[in-house]
């Protein structure tokens, strides 16, 4: 008979088993990270795909981001007569937060799926068990580069992110609903901190390395078939948004 309590353990321990297989997946990836020699080219490539290629759309979503932050910041602030802290708003928002989940966000849709599908498209085909036929580790010619990729573009991606979101939110509250440029810049200036520049780069960097970790993973790892594939890319999408914003609230929660 169906017993709905075997069914939870056995659904528990399937979990569990999962979280253990990516962490140690994680383990071994970072062991292979330190060991000579690295694929400096493979790394390079990978800089380029995932940073070069994801700038367009981080340039287009900070710019659209930032012009909705000073529409409706302005909107509120106005409301408490308080419009000269529009800049501090803007960039308070973008630096601590909004930078680094949202160019997080983007490049899990662009590259973490496609690193997904690639490596899982590799495993289907038997490409990885070629390579380990030929004694080539597969974690450190396919997962390695992607990782350290990933921990080099995420903070220069979130970084461009968090500098045309604060002039897309200038153009608005400046140019459009008419604050002193002036103001707009100095009190950002006199309200923007270090600590808070430093806690959005270790937010980057750590998105950096969850994006990575959990595409890789999941696209090594991939079921046969088409569907095996896209089901990959499907979870690994999924799976690394949610644990971004996880993440990010406990990192807000220590950090600031």
């Amino acid at each position: 008979m169906f017993n709905p309590l075997e069914a939870v353990g056995r659904t528990a321990l399937k979990q569990v088993q999962a979280m253990g297989r990516m962490a140690i997946f994680l383990g071994s990836t970072g062991v292979w990270a330190v060991l000579p020699p690295l694929k400096f080219r493979r790394i390079v490539g990978q800089v380029y795909f995932i940073g070069v290629q994801s700038s367009s759309i981080i340039l287009l979503t900070a710019a659209f981001s930032g012009m909705v932050l000073g529409l409706q910041g302005y909107y509120t602030l106005r409301k408490f007569g308080s419009e000269a802290l529009l800049g501090p708003a803007v960039g308070l928002s973008l630096i601590k937060e909004l930078g680094p989940v949202m160019a997080a966000l983007m490049v899990t849709a662009r590259a973490g799926s496609a690193s997904a599908a690639e490596i899982g498209i590799m495993r289907i085909t038997e490409q990885i068990d070629a390579l380990e036929a030929m004694a080539v580790n597969p974690m450190k010619y396919l997962v390695v580069p992607k990782v350290i990729a990933g921990l080099i573009a995420m903070p220069l991606l979130t970084a461009i992110f968090d500098v045309v979101g604060i002039y897309g939110g200038y153009l608005v509250g400046v140019k459009l609903l008419g604050v002193s440029a002036g103001t707009y810049f100095s009190e950002m200036r006199n309200m923007v901190e270090m600590s808070d520049i430093r806690g959005g780069f270790l937010k980057s960097l750590s998105f950096g390395l969850i994006i990575t970790w959990v595409c890789t993973y999941k696209g090594f790892y991939a079921g046969y078939g088409a569907e095996g594939v896209g089901k990959a890319t499907t979870e690994a999408v999924v799976l690394s948004s949610v644990l971004v914003l996880i993440w990010n609230y406990f990192m807000t929660a220590v950090l600031f």
